[in-house]
Formats: C-alpha cells, structure tokens, sequence
C-alpha cells in the first residue's frame, strides 16, 4: 500500500463521515433522520420526513461522498484493488461516521457513487435494477440488495478488472442490511410508501373536520 493510497483511504472516510442526511434535515427544520422514521439517515428515510427535494439532495451529497475520492484516485492511476479499498472507506464513514458519533446510514447511494466512476453503463444497470425492484416489492431495502448482488456480475460484463472491488463493497452493503432482511423475513420492513396507511391518514383527518355542509 502505498502512501498516497492510504492518505486517499483517510480521506474517503472522513468524506463519507459528514452526515448529509442529518445536515440537510437541520437545513430544512426537519427532525433528526437518527431518531424518526426509520432511524437510518438516508436518502429514503429522508424522502419519508421531508419529502423529494430532501431526498434527493441527500442522495446526490451521498453519492458524491463516494464518487469524488474514487474518481480522484482513478484519474491517478491508483489500481482497482485500491481504489475498491478507498470506495470502502468511504462507505465505512458514512456508516460509521467519526463526526456523528458512529451513527450512520447503510452506505447504499456511497457505494453507488464509488462505483460510478467505472462507468454509465454500469451505473445504470445498478440504478435500473434498484428502481425494478422498488416499483415491484415497494421496498427500499430489497432494491438495495439485489442490486448489490448483482452488481459484481453487471461489473464483470463492463469491466472485469473491477469486479473484486465492486464485490468487496457489494458484501459490506449486504453485511449492512442483516437487519433489514431479518424484518423482511418477518414481513415488518417498511416500505417507501404506504398506501393503506396514508389512506387511514386521510380518512383521519376528514373525520376529524367533520362533515361539511
């Protein structure tokens, strides 16, 4: 390992420990992501709180954590092994981030980031299969999964020298989700949306104004 290579891997990982969920929630009045809905500060969980705009700019601030210190190391010629290392770094501080007291998100829009830099192509094949199994399943957690499941297999397609690394990050987001998949199993996840839920809302807060003459 090279000293550039771990100066890159401390970087990435003080990178991903800003916590943009959090951040962009105080920007917008909104509760801390840590303690409501979910508890996961991510870009779904924030979707859930404050609605798109949020999410989305939680989700592109998350990517970028990712994107950024790969993309830096590639264009220096640093070697897939070691540029799957910095994108797991990265990843580690966005789930364990040293600014926010260890409490992170899953890692799933870094670890996408991380990867963009291998191509479009690549990034589309995850994003295509991530947004197929959330119109499918409504659940975020099984998008997340099975894109990082077949992820090495899309990488190996596109550009095989990457397929260690792109694997290595895969098996951190999986580790990441045990969690999720034990309430899957139980059928107690959430999804993104609920509509029998915010049909009961509805109901809710007709019944309460009354009946209008």
């Amino acid at each position: 390992m090279t000293a550039f290579g771990l100066l890159m891997i401390v970087l990435a990982y003080l990178l991903g420990s800003i916590s943009s969920a959090v951040l962009i929630c105080r920007l917008y009045g909104l509760p801390d992501p840590r303690e409501q809905g979910s508890g996961n500060p991510g870009a779904t969980n924030v979707f859930r709180l404050g609605g798109r705009l949020a999410a989305a700019l939680v989700l592109l601030c998350d990517m970028l954590k990712g994107t950024i210190p790969v993309w830096v190391s590639y264009l220096l010629g640093v070697n897939p092994f070691m540029l799957g290392l910095i994108g797991i770094a990265a990843c580690l501080g966005h789930i364990y981030p040293i600014f926010f007291h260890f409490r992170g998100g899953k890692g799933v829009a870094t670890a996408l980031g991380a990867i963009a830099p291998i191509g479009l192509d690549l990034t589309g094949m995850m994003l295509g299969t991530w947004i197929a199994a959330v119109l499918v399943t409504g659940y975020s957690s099984v998008g997340a999964l099975l894109a990082s499941l077949f992820a090495p297999l899309f990488t190996w397609m596109v550009k095989p020298q990457f397929t260690m690394p792109v694997a290595m990050l895969s098996c951190l987001i999986i580790f990441r989700h045990q969690e999720n998949i034990k309430r899957l199993l139980r059928k107690e996840e959430q999804k993104i949306w609920n509509k029998k839920k915010k049909l009961a809302e509805s109901e809710e807060q007709e019944g309460r104004a009354g009946p209008r003459s």
